[in-house]
């Protein structure tokens, strides 16, 4: 587990979202190496999935880039130390069936 506090770069999520996404992250620091990156982001998705509804994304390491969209009201980048958190939610419209986004992406992939 990484011992540091959680520093914030940049949001715009309600600071009761802040707070729970640091708990959570801190957890899941807690219950995987650090070095496992993929479980901990699959941790904090899944727990953001359950309390705040489908759609949200999370990305964790050392060293990455992005270029995003989101919704807003959903974002936020932190680190713990050296480990970088990257949460935010989609901003795609999930009415359309699975059949449908199935047949976007075979379209566009």
């Amino acid at each position: 587990m990484l011992e540091g506090k959680a520093v914030l770069r940049e949001t715009d999520m309600p600071e009761t979202m802040q707070s729970h996404v640091m708990e959570l992250a801190y957890q899941a620091l807690d219950l995987h190496e650090v070095s496992d990156c993929q479980s901990i982001a699959h941790f904090l998705k899944q727990k953001f999935d359950e309390a705040y509804g489908p759609a949200w994304h999370c990305v964790v390491g050392k060293d990455f880039g992005s270029c995003i969209t989101h919704l807003c009201g959903s974002f936020i980048f932190f680190h713990v130390e050296m480990m970088e958190f990257l949460v935010f939610k989609d901003g795609k419209d999930f009415t359309e069936s699975k059949d449908e986004a199935v047949g976007i992406m075979q379209k566009t992939g």
